[in-house]
Formats: C-alpha cells, structure tokens, sequence
C-alpha cells in the first residue's frame, strides 16, 4: 500500500491518514482497513496489508508445446515461459511478462505457438544421390542417406564425407555425444567425433561390474543405442556362500602362519 495524498509534518491525537494499493494491486477481500488513527501514546492504531496482486488472464497451454511459470504463478510481475516439444520450434515471443497495462495488468506480448519442424530437400550431389529424393518436404529427425552412382569406367565413385544426413530444422549429420561412463572405460571405438552406426565397446575399473550393454552403436536420432551403460560398485553375481569360504580360508591361512 502506500499513503494516499500527500504526508503533514505533523499529526495529532485522533488525525487519521488514508492508504490506497499501488498500481497493479488490488484490495483483499473481504475488504480490510485502509486507514490509520493517530492515538494518544503518539503512535498509529494498527494496519494490515489491504492490498494483494492482482492477476493477468490465464493462458491456454500451447498445442505442442507447455508454458513454465517462472514464479509459479500468472500475477502481477510473474513470468510466463514457452517451451516446445521435441521436433516442434516457437513462433513469437519466448517469455511473456504480466505488466501493467493503464490501470489493470496484461501479458506483454500475443502467446506464441509451436511450429512442427520440417526440411526442404537437401542438396543434391554431383554423380550421387540420396534416399527418398522424390520428396520436396522432410520430417524433424528423419534422415537421408547419399550415395555415388555407378561409373561408366574403369574408376568408381567414392562418397567424400558422412553418408546420411538428419533433419533439424536444418541438415545436420548424425552425430552422438562423447561417450563417457562414470568408472568405466572405452576398450574399442576410440575417436574424436562419433557419427552414424559408430560402435564402441566398454569395460568397467576394477571392483565394478557392467549395468547394460558393452557395445552400444551411434543411432539414426543422433542417440547412443542401446542406452549408455552404468558401471555399478562391487562384483556382479558372486554369491554369498563363496564369499563366506573365501573369507573362512583366509582365515585359517593366517592361523596357520601364526
């Protein structure tokens, strides 16, 4: 709240003073006292916030997409965030802004939408060609494939760079992420970059045992397939018995030294 009208340099015994709720706020009902009396020990009768936010329209979630609300709610200073599904992009304003609009309060921008993402076709190549060449639209993620036509003599073509290429928006080549697993260690695949139907083989330190499959290959969708594996703490599958012998045969060879 804030005072309404201008403050006096001095107030007596029974003067009373008037609030009123600021710009993008309004009153809380039931209603509450906006006023304060001077009393006679020189101090103000007691006041309690009469004022609360107050709230812009509430948005419809995007099709294809979601909205984050950055505060968790749509009031009066509250953030509005966009987000699109995977193979969709925005149109429009990403963050939307509850704000004051003359008296009352409004979103700062039109809602965006969620565009589904698609590719036109890509570049042809001299003496080759690529799948699905017959198409003048592609599909979010989907792939195409290069190869060189046969030769009319004695030398045939060869393919100079990656053969498939992936649908992003633009065309990008597949390519998987570094692999990496946490007390693990690559025995075979090694290589700075990793592109489509790369292959690797892992094996895990010692007092680890594999969560998964050794051998993952690099996927059409720019994915490591099947999943990364995970190397887990201890010896996979030794049962307990052969443990306890282990640990009663140690036992007795140290008696025996003693």
């Amino acid at each position: 709240m804030m005072l309404k009208g201008l403050p006096k340099t001095l107030y007596h015994t029974g003067d009373k003073i008037r609030y009123e709720c600021r710009l993008g706020y309004k009153r809380i009902m039931p209603l509450l006292a906006t006023f304060a009396i001077c009393q006679r020990d020189n101090t103000w009768t007691p006041l309690q916030e009469a004022c609360t936010r107050k709230s812009c329209p509430q948005l419809e979630e995007p099709l294809n997409g979601q909205i984050i609300y950055v505060n968790r709610t749509f009031q009066f200073g509250s953030q509005a965030h966009y987000v699109c599904n995977e193979g969709f992009h925005l149109l429009g304003t990403k963050l939307l802004y509850c704000e004051l609009s003359g008296s009352n309060v409004d979103w700062s921008d039109n809602p965006p939408a969620c565009e589904k993402i698609i590719c036109r076709a890509p570049p042809n190549i001299a003496n080759g060609k690529y799948t699905n060449s017959h198409k003048p639209i592609f599909d979010y993620n989907e792939v195409v494939t290069y190869s060189c036509n046969p030769s009319m003599g004695p030398d045939k073509y060869s393919l100079v760079g990656e053969s498939k290429l992936t649908c992003r928006g633009l065309w990008s080549m597949v390519e998987c992420q570094y692999p990496v697993v946490e007390n693990g260690r690559l025995v075979s695949g090694f290589g700075g970059k990793y592109y489509y139907k790369a292959q690797i083989v892992f094996e895990c330190n010692q007092g680890f045992h594999l969560k998964g499959n050794s051998t993952i290959f690099c996927g059409a969708n720019s994915v490591w397939e099947p999943e990364m594996p995970e190397c887990i703490k201890g010896t996979k599958g030794v049962p307990f018995l052969l443990s306890l012998l282990d640990f009663i045969s140690l036992t007795l060879n140290i008696n025996n030294i003693k």
